[in-house]
């Protein structure tokens, strides 16, 4: 008598704890590949958004209109412009104060890009912490319900009188399919995770540097415009 090996009668077939391993591991694939297509959508749009506003910040354009066209038409995904949005904003907040000192203002200003910063990598993080822990826990969840299929068809087979290989296959084959399941939403995660995980200190890497020259340009202004007012009071004096 031939034994039925398809791929749906032993999943059928298999226990019902064995069963349970294969829907959660086959949720948490669908869940995995979710997150890897929103995950690459959003990392291509944050390295697009950095070329195109770097050549904007760059070009010579007067740091007041860019602030007003990004200030008027903002572009949420684009994490150098909200660092560079909150940064002037709070600069220019404190230069009103006539009181405060270029120190005070370039510590506010650098705070608020800090915040701003965190915010971003906050951002550019979500949901990889769940990729990481479905590439390393997958293949174990997937192995329990392997050995549990193992253990199973090995008491069934102490309760027959004459054991085969055709007894035991459908079994053990039953079992396998929970390790490679394991194995299915491991790889992508993992994968997945080694990539977007560089891609994101890369881009945060080039957030810092743009907050780093951006803090520069903002020192120099600072102190200037001190320099211009001590000059003043000295020849008012």
């Amino acid at each position: 008598m031939k034994t039925d090996m398809s791929l749906v009668h032993l999943i059928s077939n298999a226990s019902v704890l064995v069963q349970l391993v294969m829907l959660l591991l086959l949720v948490v694939s669908f869940v995995s590949w979710v997150i890897i297509f929103k995950r690459f959508s959003v990392l291509s749009k944050a390295q697009k958004h950095i070329r195109s506003f770097e050549e904007e910040f760059w070009s010579g354009v007067d740091l007041g209109r860019l602030y007003v066209r990004v200030n008027s038409n903002p572009t949420p995904e684009s994490g150098q412009e909200n660092i560079f949005r909150a940064g002037f904003k709070e600069f220019a907040r404190l230069r009103q104060h006539s009181q405060a000192d270029a120190e005070a203002v370039m510590e506010g200003m650098q705070r608020a890009m800090r915040v701003t910063l965190s915010r971003e990598q906050e951002r550019l993080e979500k949901s990889l912490s769940f990729l990481a822990t479905v590439g390393s826990t997958s293949p174990y969840v997937g192995l329990f319900g392997t050995v549990w299929g193992i253990m199973n068809s090995f008491r069934s087979l102490a309760e027959m009188n004459q054991a085969t290989l055709a007894v035991v296959a459908p079994g053990i084959a039953e079992a396998l399919i929970a390790t490679a399941m394991g194995l299915f939403a491991a790889i992508p995660a993992v994968v997945a995770y080694n990539r977007y995980a560089a891609q994101v200190e890369s881009i945060l890497n080039s957030y810092y540097t743009f907050a780093d020259e951006f803090s520069s340009i903002l020192h120099r202004k600072a102190h200037a415009q001190g320099d211009i007012s001590n000059a003043s009071a000295q020849t008012e004096a």
